[in-house]
């Protein structure tokens, strides 16, 4: 007869975070769906779809809205919602960057230009912003459906995060681009987000460098946060 082995649960779930730390999108094959905040055009949104993946986006730029809208009209389980979000409601002066509003944020670039020197602003708008735990209770979003939060708000993810204190209860995976210098002044950091996602449950699982300042130090990364194991 073959022999069993029971593994403890804090083996199964080492070997788990062993395995997102190989595969940075695995997470996305254990969750229902997922929250994208800062979706751009929804560059992403083959990706998800190929995960089958239900997908809430929002993004605030007006007619970066009508493209994300045009480009998952086909995917039923892609939606999308205009809005600005934050860790209260107020006006806010929002800054549109020239690489198709990528780069775009509530906060003043900085050394953000280190590594992408043809990265300006070029116009304003003034834009009112809403939390994320509002987004979700006027729209009945049912969060059991989505288990992941995406956030890439270029410099603001730490103020959408403490705007999203019921919605991160029920998120088993936080994915965060962020940089460890101050590309946007005021911006969250690596540093800053580890600070809080741990103060809320989570532990860093995946950290990927894709941009580097030429000179000096200073990287951009992709950060894979997991929830704890529940004792």
């Amino acid at each position: 007869m073959p022999i069993q082995l029971c593994l403890q649960p804090s083996v199964i779930y080492h070997r788990m975070r062993a395995r997102l730390r190989r595969k940075p999108d695995q997470f996305m094959a254990r969750v229902p769906g997922l929250i994208h905040v800062g979706a751009n055009v929804g560059q992403e949104r083959n990706r998800y779809n190929k995960y089958g993946l239900e997908v809430v986006w929002v993004e605030p730029i007006p007619e970066v809205f009508a493209e994300l809208q045009k480009n998952i009209a086909s995917l039923p389980r892609q939606q999308a919602y205009q809005e600005l979000l934050t860790d209260e409601s107020r006006a806010y002066v929002f800054h549109v960057a020239s690489n198709q509003g990528e780069s775009s944020s509530i906060l003043p670039l900085k050394e953000h230009q280190e590594i992408w020197p043809n990265v300006v602003y070029e116009r304003e708008l003034i834009l009112h912003s809403k939390t994320l735990d509002e987004l979700i209770a006027e729209q009945d979003i049912e969060l059991h459906r989505y288990k992941a939060l995406v956030l890439d708000t270029q410099g603001s993810e730490l103020l959408v995060l403490k705007g999203a204190h019921q919605t991160l209860q029920a998120m088993k995976y936080v994915k965060v681009e962020a940089a460890d210098f101050e590309a946007y002044c005021g911006c969250a950091t690596v540093d800053s987000l580890n600070k809080f996602l741990s103060m809320h449950g989570f532990s860093e699982t995946r950290r990927h460098a894709f941009a580097a300042k030429q000179q000096g130090n200073g990287r951009y990364y992709d950060l894979i946060f997991q929830r704890n194991q529940q004792c």
